[in-house]
C-alpha cells in the first residue's frame, strides 16, 4: 500500500481507494468470517493511523466516504476518518457521514440467491468460491462482469469530480478480489493474490460519462487501466 501511494496520479486527480476492513478477530472452526466479528485493538489503530497518514501523504481530503453495513467496515471507515480529521481538523469540522453500500457486501455485489449460492461458499471455502464465480459456475450469481459493473458504476457516481478529493468504499475480501480479478482478466487467484485486512486497490476514473470512462488502478504497486465500454461489452446480451 505504501508503493501503491507512490504510484497515485498528480494531486488535482481526485481517487477512491477500495479496501477491505481493518485486523478483525480470528475465526474459529470452520474458517468463515461471520458477520459478528469486530476489529481487534490493533485493527483499529491501524485503520486510524492510515486514514491519517494518507491525508498527510497524499495531500487529498477525504470527501466522500460508503461502507458494507457490516460493523466492522463501518469501524474501519469511521476510525480512519477520524485519523483523517486530526490532520485536517481546520478543514473538517464534522465527523464525515458514511453510506452504508449493499453493494459493498454479500449478499448484494454479486450473489442474487443466496440459497443456491451459499452451499457452494462452504464446499469451495472463499477462495475455492471466487475462482468458481470469475469463471461463472455458480448458480445463484450475477454474471461477473455485470457485478463489477454494478460496484464500479456505484464508485464512479460517488467519486470526487475534481481537486484532491479521496473516496472511501470499505468492503471484504472476496468483493475486492474478485473486482481485482475481473478487472485485469484473471481466471484463476491463488492464495497469495488474497487481499489482506487493510489492503486496498486506488481507482479513478476519467471521462464524464461511466460507459465512455476510462478506469485506472493501482493493486500490489501495478499500475492497470480499462475502457469501461469495452468491459460492459463482455456480459451477456439481453434476451
Amino acid at each position: 500500500m505504501l508503493r501503491a501511494v507512490d504510484l497515485l496520479p498528480v494531486s488535482d486527480t481526485p481517487v477512491t481507494l477500495l479496501t477491505r476492513h481493518s485486523i478483525r478477530e480470528m475465526v474459529s472452526g470452520q474458517g468463515l468470517a461471520g458477520y459478528n466479528l469486530q476489529l481487534t485493538p490493533q485493527g483499529r489503530d491501524l485503520a486510524e493511523s492510515w486514514g491519517a497518514y494518507l491525508v498527510e501523504q497524499t495531500d487529498r481530503n477525504i470527501q466522500h466516504c460508503m461502507s458494507s453495513p457490516i460493523q466492522r467496515c463501518v469501524d474501519t471507515a469511521a476510525l480512519m476518518i477520524q485519523g483523517a480529521d486530526c490532520m485536517t481538523a481546520s478543514d473538517i469540522a464534522v465527523p464525515l457521514a458514511i453510506v452504508e453500500q449493499g453493494l459493498l457486501v454479500e449478499p448484494g455485489s454479486f450473489v442474487v440467491d443466496i440459497e443456491q449460492a451459499s452451499p457452494y461458499f462452504r464446499q469451495q471455502g472463499a477462495l475455492g468460491f471466487i475462482n468458481s464465480f470469475v469463471n461463472q459456475r455458480l448458480p445463484g450469481m450475477k454474471h461477473p462482469v455485470t457485478g463489477v459493473m454494478d460496484v464500479l458504476e456505484l464508485m464512479y457516481n460517488a467519486h470526487p469530480r475534481h481537486g484532491n478529493g479521496l473516496s472511501l468504499a470499505v468492503s471484504h475480501d472476496t468483493i475486492l478480489a474478485a473486482i481485482v480479478a475481473v478487472i485485469s482478466g484473471c481466471s484463476h487467484i491463488q492464495q497469495d493474490d488474497w487481499p489482506e485486512m487493510m489492503e486496498g486497490a486506488f481507482l479513478w476514473f476519467e471521462g464524464e460519462r461511466f460507459l465512455e470512462s476510462q478506469l485506472k488502478w493501482i493493486w500490489r504497486g501495478e499500475l492497470g487501466q480499462l475502457n469501461i465500454q469495452d468491459f460492459a461489452n463482455q456480459r451477456p446480451a439481453l434476451i
